[in-house]
């Protein structure tokens, strides 16, 4: 008897998390994420060592004539150069403003949103990759339903946490009938592509943290404060 209402418990327990009334609807969001690529800079002391020791194989090297070595005169006679020229941060996209693309502000972080029908909307809008909370494990394998859908292969990416990083009440505007929308947001980043086949919408775009708030003017105070980049 004892085993019984401890078990009963813990499923008043897991179960509380998601309660809410009968006219609200729990949907699960998904913030994709790219990261900025970062291209790390050389220490200075990496720098001084690489020096010291092009120095110090130069004593035991024999002496070619100064005919041979006038190529080298540009650098500076005995001075140490690393031939290193980094990849350019503007890119193609960049010039042709291709949204689409992820090799765009490759020095910012990039967020996926799409174009379609989703609960809530009578008419095609854009939003994150999301879905209605239905007979899942929990609402975090809901959110990776949610983006599997889109992408169709989650082994590129990496799911920040079981917990979600914030949350919203949307209220029905007209018909009071609808049901309120309790959407649930669930952080997700790429991982080592730049490329993904996104179906099932009609459009999606790569934006910046500005540019997604000028989409959703009404929720840009809230989405300002949880997206922190």
């Amino acid at each position: 008897m004892q085993r019984c209402c401890s078990s009963a418990g813990r499923s008043v327990i897991s179960k509380r998390w998601f309660s809410s009334s009968s006219n609200d609807k729990i949907v699960a969001s998904v913030l994709f994420e790219r990261l900025p690529v970062v291209v790390p800079k050389i220490d200075p002391t990496v720098y001084a060592f690489q020096e010291f020791s092009f120095r110090w194989r130069q004593q035991y090297r024999r002496e070619y004539p100064e005919s041979f070595l006038k190529k080298s005169d540009t650098r500076g006679k005995g001075d140490y150069q690393i031939d290193y020229k980094p990849a350019p941060r503007i890119s193609e996209a960049d010039k042709t403003n291709d949204q689409r693309s992820l090799q765009r502000a490759l020095d910012r972080r990039l967020y996926l949103l799409v174009h379609g029908t989703t609960h809530g909307s009578g008419k095609p809008v854009w939003h994150f990759p999301e879905k209605v909370y239905e007979s899942e494990e929990n609402l975090c394998k809901c959110a990776e339903s949610a983006l599997e859908s889109f992408i169709g292969d989650l082994s590129h990416t990496y799911f920040v946490g079981n917990a979600p990083m914030g949350h919203m009440v949307i209220q029905p505007t007209e018909d009071k009938k609808i049901r309120s929308i309790k959407r649930f947001f669930f952080k997700s980043q790429v991982i080592a592509v730049n490329k993904f086949d996104i179906r099932k919408c009609d459009d999606f775009v790569w934006v910046t943290k500005e540019e997604l708030l000028e989409y959703f003017p009404e929720q840009a105070e809230y989405l300002n404060k949880m997206i922190i980049s």
